[in-house]
């Protein structure tokens, strides 16, 4: 850039916003759409805790960012704008409120880093700014579920994967050292990306995500006859212990009929569990434990969360380099007059995603990226987990043994179970 366009730039302002929930790498976007900005002669300021005090109207609750302030954050975890769930584009006032600081703090650019609920926000935004203000999204989760281009992956999903690597690795070895199983729940609201994918590299006993369950409702009885069929098929080979990572999303897709009247699970006022409170994997620890029970098995199954440990974790390499690239190429997409897009990184090339493409215009949200069950990813997924398979049943000397296993008949083992082996 000469001279003269850098000089033409000290008018603009670049608002960075975090909204949503934190993701490592965070202060590496920050970061690089910092001092690409202050570069080409732009003034930028950091918006605090999303968009919370912008819709009440306030705009104190912000920081000027330079070279100095941001030149070694990418290596640090969490973010030094803070971050909330606050969407103010569900009222009115609190959208007018935020258009309205946003023009007094001077603001032309505005990057925004987060999920699908940012996105949104920021679409909206952008299109009620009547072209005052051009918008770029860096998007950033943990669950991996954005739109993006197959391959490509979120930031912070990858340190997330490799925090929760490690951390399982180390249960792993618990399990075999105190002959236990346990039952690991991690965080992903509709996706089973960040579940399979610590799994799949730890090589835990076995996943269970929503994405290979084609029903809209799951029984609670097929996820324990799967955890239930898991650990006899253990025990069969002479190993009482094991690892099974449950992704949460599984909580959204249960049959709501089978949790009413369980202990701890809460219902609303309108009689519905409260999905969101659901501790999944005591649910089925005490479930399992049942059924187990009947068969006159005896077992130790510890139940364990992994998820909050993840988010705010220090980013790894890949992460750091990845949100380097894209704090720089969504600066730069801005600077060319570009807006109303999600920026993403293609064969090391920046590549702009247009909201119009992306947002859905009925639920305003963008398309949730699911596993893809029917790829040879998943499938090597699934070769390497130890789960009762059609071929079980199949084998009638291997039945035989998983029969004696449980205290059944074959014929009762096939009854209960082979609704297990799909």
């Amino acid at each position: 850039m000469t001279q003269t366009e850098k000089q033409e730039n000290c008018d603009k302002v670049l608002g960075i916003l975090v909204a949503g929930g934190p993701a490592p790498g965070i202060n590496g976007i920050i970061s690089a759409a910092t001092i690409e900005a202050k570069n080409n002669g732009m003034r930028v300021i950091g918006i605090i805790d999303g968009f919370k005090w912008l819709a009440l109207g306030d705009k104190t609750k912000v920081m000027n960012l330079d070279v100095h302030t941001v030149s070694k954050i990418h290596l640090t975890g969490g973010s030094i704008l803070g971050t909330s769930r606050d969407n103010p584009t569900n009222n009115t006032t609190k959208t007018e409120n935020v258009l309205k600081v946003i023009q007094e703090l001077g603001i032309g650019y505005l990057l925004t880093i987060g999920g699908d609920g940012t996105l949104s926000a920021a679409s909206k935004i952008e299109e009620l700014s009547n072209g005052s203000l051009n918008v770029v999204h860096v998007p950033k989760t943990i669950d991996n579920d954005l739109p993006l281009p197959e391959r490509v992956c979120t930031f912070g999903f990858q340190t997330a994967r490799e925090v929760g690597f490690n951390l399982v690795k180390n249960i792993m070895e618990d399990a075999k050292t105190t002959r236990r199983w346990y039952f690991i729940v991690t965080m992903g609201r509709s996706a089973g990306h960040l579940a399979l994918g610590i799994s799949k590299a730890a090589g835990t006993t076995l996943a269970i995500i929503s994405e290979e369950f084609t029903e809209e409702q799951i029984s609670l009885s097929s996820i324990c006859d799967i955890l239930s069929g898991s650990i006899i098929k253990r025990m069969t080979n002479g190993k009482t212990y094991g690892v099974a990572i449950l992704s949460e999303g599984l909580a959204l897709k249960l049959n709501q009929n089978d949790l009413k009247g369980m202990e701890n699970v809460e219902i609303d006022e309108s009689g519905n569990v409260r999905l969101a409170e659901i501790d999944l994997g005591k649910i089925l620890k005490n479930e399992v434990k049942k059924k187990l029970d009947k068969f006159g098995i005896e077992i130790t199954i510890v139940d364990k969360n992994i998820g909050y440990e993840l988010r705010c974790a220090a980013p790894i390499p890949f992460d750091i380099e990845y949100t380097r690239d894209l704090g720089y190429g969504a600066v730069k997409f801005l600077i060319n007059n570009g807006t109303r897009a999600m920026v993403s990184l293609v064969g090391g090339k920046i590549k702009p995603l247009y909201f119009e493409n992306i947002i859905d215009p009925e639920t305003l949200r963008s398309e949730v990226r699911l596993v893809n069950i029917y790829t040879e990813s998943y499938e090597v997924a699934r070769k390497y987990m130890i789960r009762l398979e059609e071929k079980d049943f199949k084998d009638s000397e291997k039945c035989a043994r998983l029969a004696k296993t449980a205290n059944l008949s074959v014929e009762e083992f096939i009854k209960q179970f082979s609704s297990a082996g799909g």
